[in-house]
This record gives structure tokens, C-alpha cells and sequence, in this order.
């Protein structure tokens, strides 16, 4: 099997890939929310002639590492030629960002408004900064956020990952909403977060509206979409990507389905479970899966229900070989 199947393999099963791919994101959209407040602070874009003979100017960056619920990240901070600028969004010896991660996420989400722009800048911003230079930076973000879900992209990907992580909004009270995130891997492996937006609830609906989005942005072929077993996904797959195969996630699942079981067996049921997901190929997954449900299936007869549900699309990433990937995807980089 070759390498990229045990990649995905381990991402599948494992549901690495919300906080990798949130993980790049995240440093995107901090990078580009302190360029913006250092323009905003020098009152001129970069190599703007409007800058010409002020006394200051943009110059380079320094690395600053901080710790994210998403993992460790590293974030490039702009400095100024006079050392005047003191930035603001992260504090000067913060190295854990609390909840700065939430509110940049909510911040570039989907469908945010003018006035949720303008509410979140406040936010992050409000206390250091002028009205006006707080009204500036609103408007440079509502365009980055315009250009980030609107950009065009690729036309094919390897694999697409949808799938959704809860976060604290403030609407008329606090409540946790489901953000649904779709990222991929293009089948040169640049891997990237497509659109997320954030819903009341978390829905196959929702998703399908978020694949015909990303269907009008150019993303023509996709050999695989990838998400836990949400009631309906597979078809609304199939609705907008009827090539497209649909490979469930073990990872959430099981571990749920075991927390009834003493401690002492959800340990070694787990454990047996690493035979199944480190198989090389869909053969060997399949026997490895009946030889633990064999071993136990009647301890735990629900176990059995669990994969039932999964209903044939659970080894479908064992199934593809490298020659399948030059033929659908003309891969050749990995």
C-alpha cells in the first residue's frame, strides 16, 4: 500500500484532520489580521507611494510561537522600521491565545455580517485603537473574508474531510454551534481548508449546501469525501458528486460506543482495534475486523451494531491503489 493510503488511513480513523488543517488556517488569518493592524496603525498599505516620506515604514517579521487548542503555532508579526508599532492582537508575553483562536475562526467564517465583522474587531481591538482605525480594520477584514470563501479552487482533490468542532457563540446568550468545516487534499498533497461555516445544528443539509458551494467555486472531481456517520451523508454526496465514493470515520464512533463498558475492557477493546485500522489493504482490514468481533462480539453484542452501521463505506480508503490515483486524479507527486 502506498504512503499517502497510510496517511489517509491514519487521519480517517484517527480524525486527525479538523485541527491540522484548522491548525494552517489559523495562522493565515492572524498573519493577515496583524498586517492589517500594522497598516492600519501606519495608515498606508505596504509599498503604497502614499507611505513615501512619512518617517516609517514596513520592515520584515519576527516568529513567535503560541500554544492553540488546534496545536502549536507559529505566527509571523510584523514590525516597523521605527519600532513604534506595538501590536495588539496577541499580548506581549501571552503564550496560550485562550479563546483568541474562537473568535478569529468566528471571525472568518461564512456568512458572517458586516455588523458581526465590525462587533468581533471590536472585540479584539476596541480598547487599544481609535473608532475609526477600529472601522478600518473592520472593512479590510470583511475583504479578506469575501476573498478567502469566494477564491476559486483546485478542480480535483484526493479527499475531501467533512466534519464539524463545537464552539461557544454569543448570539442573544452563549450557546455551543457546530462549525462545519470541509478541507482537502489536492493530489499534489497541498492540503487546505475549503469553506466552514457555522449552523445551529450539525446536519447532512448543511453540508450538502457547503459541497454545491464549493461545486460553483470549481472543484469538479473528487475521489473521496470523508466524514463520521451523520444520517444522510452518503447521498447527499452522491447528489452533488455522483462519482465521489464516501468513506466513514471509525474514530468517533467506537470510542463513544465503548463508554459503557468497564474500564478494564474498553482498554483491550481498543487496543484489539489498532489490528483493524493498521491493516495494509481491505482484505486484511475485513478479517482483522471479524477476527475482533469474534473475540468480542458476544461479551459485547452492540459492538457488532456499531460497525453495521457503517454499512460497506469503512474500508473504502484500503481500496484505492496508486494506479487508481494516476487514473481518476493523474497523481504523481507522492
Amino acid at each position: 500500500m502506498s504512503q499517502v493510503n497510510t496517511e489517509l488511513t491514519a487521519a480517517l480513523l484517527n480524525n486527525e484532520s479538523i485541527d491540522e488543517f484548522f491548525r494552517s488556517h489559523l495562522k493565515a488569518a492572524s498573519d493577515d489580521l496583524l498586517k492589517t493592524e500594522l497598516t492600519a496603525f501606519l495608515g498606508y498599505e505596504k509599498n503604497s507611494t502614499t507611505g513615501y516620506n512619512t518617517g516609517n515604514s514596513h520592515n520584515g517579521y519576527y516568529e513567535r510561537d503560541l500554544d492553540t487548542k488546534y496545536g502549536k503555532l507559529h505566527v509571523s508579526i510584523p514590525r516597523d522600521r521605527n519600532k513604534a508599532f506595538d501590536q495588539k492582537l496577541i499580548s506581549g508575553y501571552a503564550r496560550r491565545t485562550h479563546d483568541l483562536e474562537t473568535t478569529i475562526i468566528t471571525l472568518y467564517r461564512k456568512g458572517i455580517t458586516t455588523r458581526e465583522i465590525a462587533g468581533l474587531v471590536e472585540k479584539l481591538y476596541g480598547h487599544y485603537y481609535s473608532p475609526a482605525t477600529v472601522s478600518n480594520i473592520s472593512k479590510a477584514v470583511k475583504s479578506q473574508v469575501e476573498e478567502f470563501h469566494n477564491r476559486r479552487l483546485s478542480d480535483k482533490y484526493v479527499v475531501i474531510f467533512m466534519d464539524a468542532t463545537y464552539l461557544n457563540v454569543r448570539r442573544d446568550s452563549v450557546a455551543k454551534e457546530p462549525l462545519h468545516v470541509l478541507s482537502g487534499i489536492t493530489p499534489d498533497g497541498t492540503r487546505e481548508v475549503l469553506d466552514y461555516a457555522l449552523y445551529p445544528t450539525q446536519s447532512a443539509a448543511n453540508y450538502e449546501e457547503m459541497m454545491a458551494s464549493i461545486k460553483g467555486r470549481g472543484v469538479e472531481q473528487v475521489l473521496m469525501f470523508a466524514s463520521d456517520g451523520l444520517k444522510g451523508m452518503r447521498d447527499a454526496v452522491k447528489r452533488q458528486f455522483p462519482d465521489a465514493n464516501h468513506q466513514q470515520c471509525l474514530g468517533p464512533s467506537l470510542p463513544d460506543g465503548c463508554q459503557a463498558y468497564p474500564s478494564k475492557d474498553r482498554k483491550e477493546i481498543l487496543g484489539d482495534l489498532k489490528a483493524v485500522y493498521r491493516a495494509g489493504s481491505e482484505p486484511a482490514a475485513v478479517g482483522a475486523l471479524e477476527g475482533f468481533l469474534e473475540k468480542h462480539g458476544k461479551q459485547y453484542p452492540k459492538l457488532k451494531g456499531i460497525f453495521d452501521r457503517y454499512n460497506g463505506s469503512l474500508f473504502y480508503v484500503l481500496s484505492f491503489s496508486r494506479s487508481d490515483l494516476e487514473e481518476h486524479l493523474h497523481y504523481e507527486h507522492y
